[in-house]
């Protein structure tokens, strides 16, 4: 019993501790943060009084960016001019992230962020501005929570929103440079055309698994019809890629350093462009970056603006009024992936179902169609891995039935009258393996079942086995 009470008592104290180191925490960063607004304050006081400082940083100001305003490129002048400078993140992922610590951290004097969603466990690998007790906070409050700690004096704004045609103009309006941080190409597209027509540079960069892009667009600035500008996004891609081909990280993966990587470089380029010290900027270029390869970086140079571009050239047909009506539909122009509408409902069962068809007499044949990274992760009994880009990408059109596409798998052959489900992680691959399966006459006209697993195994874990391994 004594030992219970001490111990009680030796917590309390721990408690009791912590609470008193977590106030004396959030005085000094109240502190902190009074004197970056009364330093703010003076400045303003001083420049509206037409008073004449001694020295045109604060001394707060020196000794915090005293070690990058000593390199030639940058100096006190490119160092006002980061001061005085507004950027726009669109996105506060895992390239908005990194790209916002830097750009806070060399001080930038306004520092925006647009993003609508919030911050999941998985986002944490990469995604080093939340943190794992922020998990369902907004990202842009999460995100702006951590740069007040690393540097009060730069402005923080949150704009808790989704991008969209109709009010990217007025929050793009306010900002100097935009930074597309964003993983899909409708946004990209709708991000380049409102910069573009607003006269903004633009620094965009993608990362997917290993490998990562990036390319700084309209700089200089030019209006819409000067042949002379920099490319836009429609520029280098005037075609979107594929709906189907269209990977995000959540199907593909990401390692977190790639993203972080192409993030830091975001942030780079744009400390180059704000302070005019970018090298060349007449020559735009985009920068391939391949972690596994054994020359991980290369360079394409890119052509001028294009003379058909629909939003730079001389013969534009997007423009402000466009994208505030909403006349300018990108989702249509990217078009979609509508896999959930690939199999009819009697071709499909629920997780639920399949489990009880398995404990009946019924002897199914599984087949699992993610890649094999995904089903070493985790499987379910005696499924067949065929990765569905085998079954995609082989082309059979030999009329002769003996002979079989060769990633069949044999048990599909040797038990001819055994149904077949196939089985994915969210649903979708297993559709149009499928339909695969049903056009090369597998089915028998409709007397063998070949049907999918709604949901794939995400609804496995829901549905069937809340122990399932997510990832």
């Amino acid at each position: 019993m004594d030992d219970i009470e001490s111990k009680c008592a030796f917590l309390r104290a721990q408690i009791a501790a912590t609470e008193s180191q977590l106030a004396a925490l959030r005085q000094e960063l109240e502190s902190a943060e009074k004197a970056a607004s009364t330093n703010r304050t003076a400045h303003n006081r001083s420049e509206q009084h037409g008073f004449q400082r001694k020295w045109p940083l604060f001394a707060d100001e020196y000794r915090r960016y005293g070690r990058q305003m000593i390199v030639p490129q940058l100096g006190l002048e490119g160092q006002l001019k980061l001061r005085s400078s507004s950027v726009l993140l669109v996105g506060a992922g895992g390239l908005g992230c990194p790209a916002a610590v830097y750009l806070a951290g060399a001080g930038v004097g306004k520092l925006g962020m647009v993003d609508d969603d919030t911050v999941d466990i998985s986002n944490l690998h990469r995604q080093v501005l939340h943190r794992t007790r922020n998990v369902g906070k907004l990202k842009v409050d999460s995100a702006i929570e951590y740069l007040k700690e690393l540097n009060p004096h730069p402005e923080y704004v949150a704009h808790k929103e989704r991008l969209s045609p109709q009010n990217a103009p007025a929050i793009f309006e306010h900002y100097d440079v935009i930074l597309d941080c964003t993983d899909n190409p409708a946004t990209r597209y709708l991000i380049s055309d409102t910069a573009v027509l607003l006269n903004k540079p633009l620094v965009s960069a993608s990362a997917l698994r290993t490998e990562g892009q990036l390319a700084v667009l309209n700089y200089p600035a030019k209006p819409p019809g000067d042949a002379t500008g920099s490319p836009c996004y429609r520029c280098v891609f005037p075609i979107p890629p594929p709906p189907d081909s269209v990977v995000s990280c959540a199907d593909g993966g990401i390692l977190g350093p790639v993203v972080g990587i192409m993030g830091v470089l975001q942030a780079l380029e744009t400390i180059k462009v704000i302070t005019g010290s970018a090298p060349n900027p007449d020559r735009p270029s985009l920068h391939i970056f391949s972690a596994y390869s054994p020359t991980p970086w290369r360079t394409i140079r890119l052509r001028s603006r294009r003379a058909n571009c629909a939003v730079c050239s001389c013969n534009a047909t997007i423009t402000l009024d466009t994208l505030r009506s909403g006349s300018t539909d990108y989702v249509q122009f990217c078009g979609t992936a509508n896999a959930s509408q690939v199999l009819s409902p009697i071709e499909r069962i629920s997780a639920d179902e399949y489990q009880s068809r398995c404990e009946s007499a019924e002897s199914p044949i599984l087949i699992d169609v993610r890649d094999e990274t995904q089903f070493n992760i985790c499987s379910l009994d005696n499924s067949i891995n065929v990765p569905i880009t085998r079954i995609l990408n082989e082309t059979w059109t030999n009329s002769d039935r003996n002979t079989w596409p060769s990633w069949v798998p044999p048990t599909v052959l040797s038990r001819p009258n055994d149904p077949i489900y196939v089985v994915c992680r969210q649903g979708n691959d297993s559709q149009l393996a499928v339909r695969r399966l049903k056009e090369l006459g597998l089915d028998r006209n409709g007397e063998r079942f070949i049907g999918d697993i709604r949901g794939g195994l995400k609804a496995w874990k829901t549905e069937v086995d809340p122990d399932w391994p997510e990832y």
